[in-house]
């Protein structure tokens, strides 16, 4: 026994892990794991998603078209004061 070990047997829970591990793996959990896995990508795959990438450069793409648009807005302002005056 360790003495830093807060359990007496450390073999013994890895042993048990182990053994709970191939337990699951021959029950039915694991294709449950595994259904719910494919019907997720599945689910995802129809939906219309974009990439962060793609999300990010129409981001970009965005805020200089506004950019650009208050531009012309103010010349146009601009305009329509000096054709008032």
């Amino acid at each position: 026994m360790k003495a830093n070990s807060p359990f007496p047997n450390p073999a013994f829970l890895n042993e048990a892990a182990d053994k709970l591990s191939a337990l699951l793996k021959q029950s039915p959990a694991k294709d449950i794991e595994q259904n719910i896995k494919a019907g997720l990508t599945s689910m995802l795959g129809k939906l219309d998603l974009v990439t962060r990438e793609e999300f990010d450069v129409q981001t970009d793409v965005l805020a200089r078209t506004r950019e650009k648009l208050a531009a012309l807005e103010a010349r146009l302002n601009e305009l329509e004061k000096q054709r008032t005056e």
